[in-house]
């Protein structure tokens, strides 16, 4: 083994100077290479050294520390036999796990009893502050306030205490509570007692109230009293009421309105006439008069005493606390509120006396918050009102909405009465498109029962409102106007008028028969349509800019639209689903791009129906105007008329009698409807219907016979005596505009022939014959030197053709 260890540490030696002598050069540091390693050998040694020293330390304290540790076990066992004896000789058990069991059940006892101690001196010191509030109440009821406050604090600990403690001591805490109650009470009762003899001396609440000098200090003294009795209850209250819950009322206030409060069931209560159900206006008017009465008073006098006390307190910012008025208002409401929701049960069953009640008490609300900057103490969340707690916390909105749903009956009143789809011409401005009768009071009925559901404050019943109701109504008499639009075409059908023209003898003993659909009668009854259409079209627009219904509009999106990015589907009010709101309202509900307003599916079927019953109105013109047309289209004069003596001018031509017929069709027509219609779409009318006339005065006219000079001048005129009625109704050349292509025809076809020429142009018939028939190139420029532009060189060609002088 030393062999072996010597051999290991030659090679090691040897692979050492091999690598530091490689060349015979390195023989001469064999000096330094010596000195490095004696260095190096003397620092492990001294290195050997610590470490032997460290050993030596460490050995050392492990035996110090393991005869401690055995010192310990020995005295430790020791111990626990000796305790082992006394338990078995104080519990008198024969093994130690029994003496444990019998010292720890002792254990448990004592602190049983220390508890019923701490529960004994507890309730020792609550009848001590008990005692000390009752002694001080006849001789000093100021004093008697410190032990109440203390008792009242010590009452809320206990509350707040009980979670961490599992519940414990709940009949403690009912003792407690009860016990500062009754104490409360007592002193609630003194002190209102004492402030009542206040009031009966500053002659509250008559007309001549007298508060000056001691009085007025008593009347302060008083109030700060009853304040502070209230103080824990105050201190308890948060800087804002929720909505749900009803506000605290001040103490002082309180005992300031029980005169008012039995004044007010004097008169509306029992057989009092002022008591009736159809007249809510009279007790909520009553509630006005007071807050008119006696708001000046608390504000000269209350203001100050609230702004000092709650100014530094966490109810500074709410209003029911630090501002007279708001305290007065929610000190009144107990008693409204009491007699509101008396009243309602009564008239539940009555549908116009609780829409009467409702509309009324939404009118007040209103008036608190707008006119009296009331909020309930509820901050920027606002106060909801008496109508809130009557339709959501009494749960009288499904019967309210159930009544006003029985406006859509008045639909069938107001489309049956007589008069309801005559056209109103005084309603609008002479320029606009008329409405019917029907469409104004569908309208007003609409505006009423906006104004009725404006104050709600709850977005979901304004949205129910505005869908079970107000788009219904919109729905149904849209589906009214189909109808009556569905009927037009079927009684105007080629079917129809043959089976009328069979059985007519039939119908015409009929008492009941359907409104004329022939000649006028026929045009004003699709223009009443088209203008309740158009009106009621309008007037959604307009809504849709109100900021009533932009700002349902917008609370809709946001809702739509979280309920779309949370990926669910919940209700926006009620059973409604974002896609039941939006196939009734608009089809951009959820929709993250913006846009898109409440009456969007509404007014689209409005204008859908109004530009359909412009075309059947449009198409009706023109094929009765077509019709009229047909005698005049049938007469062949032209190419037989001689020039007359007088010399041919056109002055002396009159319109040709066949054509009479058209022109009154015409002229009554257009006079009607530009009585009727705004003028966009009485010339969006006009302009087909003299397309109409062009096209069959051209083609069964100009382009069937031939004409002479006088002929093509007589044509002439009986078309500018279409073009005067047109320009007369519709406006200043609209009927030139209607027929370029007839009026340049007419220019060319006039052209006089012979030597005579066209004296205006100095043109002759004969030189605008070559041109155009020469080629197509001079064709145009012919017509362009003539100013004719619509007309092409084959129709020009075609109209010179009818002149009788040139077509041989």
């Amino acid at each position: 083994m030393a062999d072996v260890q010597l051999s290991s540490q030659a090679t090691r030696v040897e692979d050492y100077l091999n690598d530091k002598l490689q060349t015979a050069a390195g023989l001469e540091s064999l000096d330094i290479l010596l000195e490095n390693v004696q260095t190096q050998q003397a620092l492990l040694k001294q290195q050997l050294l610590e470490a032997e020293k460290d050993l030596a330390e460490n050995t050392t304290a492990y035996e110090a520390h393991t005869t401690a540790l055995l010192q310990q076990a020995r005295a430790f066992k020791k111990q626990q036999a000796d305790i082992d004896r006394r338990l078995l000789i104080v519990t008198r058990s024969e093994t130690s796990d029994d003496a444990v069991e019998t010292f720890d059940a002792d254990i448990r006892s004592l602190q049983q009893l220390d508890v019923a101690t701490g529960y004994i001196e507890l309730l020792s010191e609550i009848e001590d502050i008990s005692a000390e509030a009752r002694r001080n109440f006849k001789s000093s009821p100021q004093a008697a306030l410190q032990p109440y406050l203390r008792l009242q604090k010590l009452a809320i600990a206990l509350k707040e205490a009980q979670p961490a403690a599992e519940d414990a001591a709940p009949h403690l805490v009912d003792h407690v509570e009860k016990t500062a109650q009754h104490l409360w009470k007592q002193m609630k009762d003194t002190f209102a007692s004492d402030f009542e003899k206040i009031l009966n001396r500053m002659k509250w609440p008559g007309k001549d109230i007298t508060l000056a000098g001691s009085l007025e200090q008593e009347w302060t003294g008083g109030v700060e009293k009853l304040l502070e009795l209230q103080e824990p209850e105050l201190d308890a209250q948060s800087d804002h009421v929720k909505p749900s819950e009803e506000p605290l009322v001040l103490l002082p206030l309180e005992v300031m309105v029980k005169p008012l409060d039995l004044r007010f069931q004097y008169h509306f209560s029992g057989d009092r006439p002022t008591n009736k159900l159809d007249k809510p206006e009279y007790f909520l008017s009553h509630i006005m008069g007071l807050l008119n009465s006696y708001d000046e008073f608390f504000s000269t006098y209350l203001q100050p005493i609230l702004g000092k006390r709650f100014k530094s307190s966490n109810l500074s910012m709410s209003s029911i606390f630090i501002d007279s008025t708001s305290a007065l208002i929610t000190a009144l409401l107990p008693m409204l509120r009491r007699k509101v929701f008396s009243v309602v049960p009564q008239i539940a069953k009555q549908p116009q006396l609780l829409s009467h009640f409702i509309h009324e008490l939404m009118s007040f609300d209103v008036s608190l918050r707008d006119e009296w900057g009331y909020d309930g103490g509820c901050g920027i969340d606002g106060w909801k009102g008496l109508t809130w707690e009557v339709l959501v916390k009494k749960d009288w909105f499904g019967r309210w909405l159930e009544v006003e749903n029985n406006c859509k009956d008045k639909i069938n009143t107001i489309i049956d009465t007589p008069e309801s789809f005559e056209i109103d011409y005084e309603s609008v401005e002479p320029s606009a498109t008329k409405p019917t009768n029907a469409a104004i009071r569908v309208n007003d009925l609409l505006e009423t029962i906006t104004d009725r559901y404006r104050p709600l404050p709850s977005f979901s019943q304004k949205l129910r409102f505005l869908i079970d109701i107000q788009i219904a109504i919109f729905d149904l008499f849209h589906g009214r106007l189909v109808t009556s639009l569905d009927e037009y075409l079927r009684d105007t059908s080629s079917l129809v008028r043959t089976v009328q023209g069979v059985s007519a003898s039939a119908t015409r003993g009929s008492s009941k028969q359907r409104p004329s659909t022939e000649g006028l009668a026929g045009i004003e009854r699709l223009t009443r349509v088209y203008g309740s259409a158009e009106y009621l079209e309008k007037k959604m627009r307009d809504w849709s800019d109100d900021v009533f219904f932009l700002e349902l509009w917008e609370e809709l999106q946001d809702r739509a639209r979280d309920n779309t990015n949370q990926g669910q589907r919940k209700s926006l009010g009620g059973n409604m689903t974002v896609e039941h709101v939006a196939d009734k309202t608009s089809a951009a509900v959820g929709n993250e791009e913006g846009g898109g307003a409440l009456f969007d599916e509404t007014a689209g079927a409005y204008r859908r129906l109004r530009v359909r019953t412009e075309g059947i109105l449009t198409d009706t013109f023109v094929q009765q105007i077509r019709d009229s047309l047909r005698a005049y289209g049938k007469m062949n004069p032209w190419s037989a008329l001689a020039s007359p003596v007088s010399g041919g001018d056109e002055i002396s031509l009159v319109v040709s009698a066949e054509l009479d017929a058209p022109i009154e069709l015409l002229q009554s027509y257009l006079a009607f409807l530009a009585n009727a219609l705004a003028q966009a779409p009485l010339r969006r009318i006009a302009r087909q219907v003299v397309l109409a006339m062009q096209a069959f005065l051209w083609d069964k006219v100009l382009m069937q016979y031939t004409f002479s000079d006088t002929g093509a001048k007589q044509f002439g005129r009986d078309v500018r005596g279409l073009w005067e009625v047109v320009n007369r109704f519709v406006g200043v050349g609209q009927g030139e505009m209607g027929m370029r292509k007839l009026g340049e025809g007419l220019i060319l076809l006039e052209l006089k022939g012979g030597e005579d020429g066209n004296e205006r142009e100095g043109l002759r018939l004969g030189d605008v014959e070559k041109m155009l028939f020469r080629d197509n190139e001079s064709g145009r420029e012919i017509l362009e030197e003539m100013g004719l532009e619509v007309l092409s060189e084959s129709e020009a060609r075609s109209v010179l053709e009818r002149r009788i002088d040139l077509s041989g």
